[in-house]
């Protein structure tokens, strides 16, 4: 794959958490191998420009506000919202034609700052619905941040194959080897692919048994994912006894999302909403800590393992054995593929014509 064609483009990307990026402060992010600078109005709307003076490619991001607008530290030349240079401060003050930084769009939702970063005018329609992040008290929904070394399509692959749980992490969420004999059900549209495995075990698992009314017993249990492009999996979990349906669950409305830093580090971002305990902030620090706890000490180490171990980051020209537990996976990366390929193809196709 060429380096062009190495990411989707025409997509929205999380580049922040809406709480990582202040009232004041300039927050560098290097994002699909491009440096960028994250900031807000005075009004709050977020702003985000390429994170190098167009003179000397200092970045922006050591310089300081002035208003709305960031003068570059190096020689201060200041620079707008939409990346055009308003102040020259040197000999009669001329600003040159090429003094303009690109400025991309940015929209803020779900408790996250996204980033368009196609040539293209931005296409609000591609950005997925996850307003469920938005409904219901605060105290029930958490966000958080980590960093990983390894390629991003290893992250989609290590949440899109739940097989995995039983054998990597620990009792929290085990799910007393249940989970590995089933093939999931799969979901595909020409934009998504769902996965889901339904299961019954004894006890429940322990992040809902205290939740259920009898926390011993046996309870029927679901995991029901969908992936949206570029790499965005809304994960919901839950469990129930009796005669209840999965609609009365004790669960939980996950979102894991990745933004390729470059092609071999990845901005893991991580949002979490329940509809038990509402109203506890403690148990909500706690949750957040806990996904914490099994990212970096768990699936953290393998994945980081297995990026050294694979040395690329083409997954398919190492020939890898594929078994049931991959169908999820493996469509993903297939339709990410097709859809990077086509978008290439249509790039290609245009500047042709031009």
């Amino acid at each position: 794959m060429t380096v062009q064609a190495r990411y989707l483009k025409r997509t929205w990307y999380v580049a922040a958490l809406s709480t990582e990026v202040g009232p004041e402060a300039l927050f560098p992010r290097k994002l699909l191998g491009t440096s960028v600078v994250l900031y807000r109005r005075a009004d709050g709307t977020p702003v985000a420009l390429h994170d190098r003076c167009p003179h000397r490619f200092a970045p922006l991001h050591l310089g300081k506000r002035i208003g709305d607008e960031v003068a570059c530290l190096y020689h201060a030349l200041q620079f707008d919202c939409t990346g055009q240079c308003t102040k020259n401060p040197h000999g009669t003050g001329h600003i040159p034609k090429a003094a303009r930084v690109r400025a991309f769009p940015v929209v803020e939702r779900y408790g996250f700052i996204w980033i368009w970063m196609a040539e293209e005018a931005p296409d609000l329609d591609l950005l997925p619905d996850y307003s469920p992040l938005d409904i219901g008290h605060p105290n029930a929904v958490g966000f958080t941040y980590m960093h990983m070394p390894a390629n991003y399509e290893l992250i989609i692959d290590n949440v899109m194959d739940l097989s995995h749980i039983d054998h990597v992490h620990g009792e929290i969420i085990t799910t007393r080897g249940k989970l590995s004999p089933i093939v999931p059900q799969i979901r595909e549209t020409p934009a998504n692919i769902s996965a889901r495995w339904e299961w019954s075990q004894q006890p429940a698992m322990m992040i809902f048994a205290n939740f259920l009314p009898r926390p011993a017993d046996e309870a029927r249990h679901y995991f029901d994912i969908t992936w949206s492009a570029p790499a965005n999996i809304q994960l919901s979990v839950g469990a129930v006894q009796d005669d209840k349906n999965f609609d009365d669950a004790i669960s939980q409305y996950d979102l894991h999302t990745c933004t390729p830093e470059d092609e071999f580090s990845t901005h893991y971002f991580f949002a979490t909403r329940r509809n038990h305990v509402v109203e506890d902030a403690e148990y909500n620090r706690l949750k957040i800590e806990g996904m914490h706890a099994a990212f970096e000490n768990e699936d953290g180490p393998v994945i980081r393992a297995v990026q050294q171990e694979m040395g690329t980051a083409d997954f398919f020209s190492l020939d890898p054995v594929l078994m049931s537990n991959d169908i999820a996976a493996v469509k993903v990366r297939k339709l990410l593929q097709k859809m990077i390929a086509a978008e290439a193809a249509s790039t290609a196709s245009l500047d042709a014509a031009e």
